[in-house]
């Protein structure tokens, strides 16, 4: 349990294709960080512009939890980048009621490639120095991203989508890379957004280009014995060189069945259900389907 994260965005946002509770209320945040508490969960990720999910995390109490959180987006018409990194982190930090992160993350890496990035990765670092955040990190959507970031900037810790469908981080050679580094490694997206614990009556109709891979999918969760749930949960947490795994729930029933998934499933064979279409496996797309 302790390779494991709990994702907060649900507590600040309605979040996830396949949600149908809508955004987590303050009672169901408390119940669902006691949860994770008993049961070794000892990280939550969450982001500044996740709605009010740092508000939430700071209502319900989080000291005893490591807590990862993100930089927004640079806005380009403040001044200094250093005043702009220390205001939104020390109001951040009031919100949660704590006094560091574990980690901190620029949630919109690529502005380390435009003019300012230099300025920012100094910000990041000063703000390290300053015990502001034990380790400094970013947040991408896929491993080109990474590879144009990496080789130029030194972090602790890097957060990328991986699952069942999205297995670029490996194929990519980006894990041992990063490994190779040194760098920390955290997924996310291991249920893409819940799309792949859904049924194949309830999965919409604009998802049917991929009738195929959908078709192996199912077959597949049929023959296994396992849950769609396990199945994903098996995959990811079976890679050792995945430092934590963020997953998220829409209420306490869904993340006790998450954490009761996350067990060893010995002499599985999974299919090659790999996927290259960013179409599919970069939610940031699925708007234009």
């Amino acid at each position: 349990m302790s390779k494991l994260a709990l994702g907060t965005v649900q507590f600040g946002l309605r979040y996830g294709i396949a949600n149908r509770f809508g955004q987590v209320n303050l009672d169901e945040a408390k119940a669902m960080l006691v949860i994770a508490q008993a049961h070794g969960i000892q990280t939550l990720d969450t982001a500044i512009n996740y709605g009010e999910s740092e508000n939430v995390l700071g209502q319900v109490g989080v000291s005893t939890f490591k807590v990862i959180s993100k930089l927004p987006a640079f806005a380009g018409d403040i001044s200094s980048v250093n005043q702009w990194a220390l205001a939104q982190t020390s109001a951040s930090l009031a919100r949660l009621g704590i006094g560091h992160y574990a980690s901190l993350m620029l949630h919109r890496p690529s502005q380390l490639l435009d003019a300012i990035g230099a300025d920012l990765y100094r910000a990041l670092c000063q703000l390290k120095d300053q015990g502001v955040t034990r380790k400094i990190g970013i947040s991408v959507y896929s491993p080109a991203e990474l590879e144009r970031i990496i080789p130029k900037f030194d972090f602790d810790v890097v957060q990328i989508p991986f699952n069942l469908f999205d297995r670029r981080l490996l194929t990519s050679g980006c894990l041992g890379k990063l490994k190779d580094r040194g760098i920390e490694v955290h997924t996310r997206s291991t249920f893409l957004q819940g799309l792949m614990l859904m049924s194949r009556q309830d999965r919409p109709a604009q998802f049917g280009i991929w009738s195929d891979l959908w078709s192996k999918w199912d077959d597949w969760v049929a023959q296994s014995g396992l849950s769609p749930m396990q199945a994903c949960m098996a995959y990811v947490l079976g890679i050792g060189e995945i430092d934590k795994v963020v997953i998220g729930a829409d209420n306490s029933l869904q993340l006790l069945e998450i954490i009761e998934s996350a067990v060893p499933q010995g002499g599985i064979e999974i299919p090659d259900l790999a996927c290259q279409d960013e179409r599919l496996i970069n939610p940031s797309n699925w708007g234009t389907l």
